[in-house]
């Protein structure tokens, strides 16, 4: 079925970036009386402040612990031990594995607002008694999953705060996570944050060299639908963009639209770019490499044919625990891959 002209907007607009309630006693982890410390975040005795990246400010008249956000930020928060009471986006499994935005989140005690684009239910979201709304942006200064007709009245129940997640290096956002953690009551000098912070540092260290000791080798980032291959656009996502500064040899996708994040290519375009190693993207509404394998002229890349493909999960959480595995997958596949004819 063909879709409709609103349908393919929205379709498209949800490829842009980057696809039960805890008790009311529940508290974050670490949430002490002491502040932080932190310029970006601060509970002292004047209440709870933090400044976005929409450069708005939240005051609180103290930490708030109620805390609702997009899935990812809600699995990158608690990576620092900090919880919260409600997530809103996908967290479903995805082809029988584990939603990989879920991070290591037990969803059995989180109430989702809703899994699909425009869904958010905002009575529930009510009943939950937020003090607090978390979501990414792709880019500035919308909120990632947050419908745009319902803003002002999902607004109106607790302050909001925007982290960005394009057209930078994804070490913004994993600065920016971790002050955010940080100002919500998280120990970083916890065992787990610290080796996490340990093992992403030698992780871009390996991935460096790898790029280093294999010279020459392209590498594209890419989704699908039925109808397209859209290549990304490196710059526009924050873990190409850093892939590129620790030296990765990304295919350079043209920005199209308004958007700027993908080059829109029909199948028959496929072969469009040379790539020796494709990143396919692991999303829901992403065509899997299962999928893509009935594309006749995805099946003839050479890539495709030498079996160079692996996950990109460019969703990821903005945690050092989450992108530490994905540095340490990509530098691997960098390293069995050769350059193709």
């Amino acid at each position: 079925m063909s879709p409709t002209r609103s349908t393919r907007v929205l379709s498209r607009r949800t490829l842009l970036a980057a696809g039960g309630a805890l008790g009311a006693g529940a508290l974050l982890a670490g949430c002490g009386d002491e502040a932080g410390g932190d310029p970006a975040g601060d509970s002292g005795s004047d209440g709870w402040t933090f400044t976005d990246d929409r450069d708005e400010t939240v005051r609180l008249d103290g930490r708030p612990e109620r805390i609702v956000a997009y899935v990812s930020a809600a699995a990158a928060l608690h990576d620092y031990g900090v919880e919260c009471v409600g997530i809103f986006g996908s967290s479903s499994p995805v082809r029988g594995e584990r939603n990989p935005q879920a991070g290591e989140l037990d969803l059995s005690r989180l109430t989702n607002l809703g899994e699909a684009w425009g869904e958010f239910n905002i009575e529930e979201y009510a009943r939950l008694e937020p003090q607090l709304l978390i979501s990414n942006m792709f880019p500035a200064p919308d909120l990632w999953y947050v419908p745009e007709e319902a803003r002002d009245e999902i607004f109106s129940l607790a302050p909001a705060i925007g982290i960005n997640g394009a057209r930078t290096s994804l070490l913004d956002p994993l600065r920016r996570y971790t002050e955010l953690a940080e100002a919500l009551g998280a120990d970083l000098s916890a065992p787990s944050v610290t080796e996490a912070r340990t093992r992403f540092d030698d992780a871009a260290e390996s991935l460096r060299q790898a790029a280093r000791d294999n010279p020459g080798l392209r590498v594209m980032a890419m989704t699908g639908d039925a109808e397209q291959l859209y290549v990304a656009v490196p710059d526009s996502y924050t873990d190409l963009h850093y892939f590129k500064d620790l030296g990765v040899d990304l295919v350079e996708g043209r920005k199209v639209d308004e958007w700027g994040f993908w080059e829109f290519l029909s199948w028959e375009e496929a072969d469009h770019y040379h790539a020796d190693l494709i990143m396919i993207d692991n999303r829901t509404q992403a065509l899997s490499a299962e999928d893509l394998a009935a594309k006749p002229t995805w099946a003839r890349l050479p890539a495709v044919e030498a079996g160079q493909t692996i996950s990109w999960s460019m969703e990821e959480r903005y945690s050092y625990a989450g992108f530490a595995p994905i540095l340490e997958q990509l530098a691997d596949a960098i390293r069995g891959a050769r350059t193709l004819a």
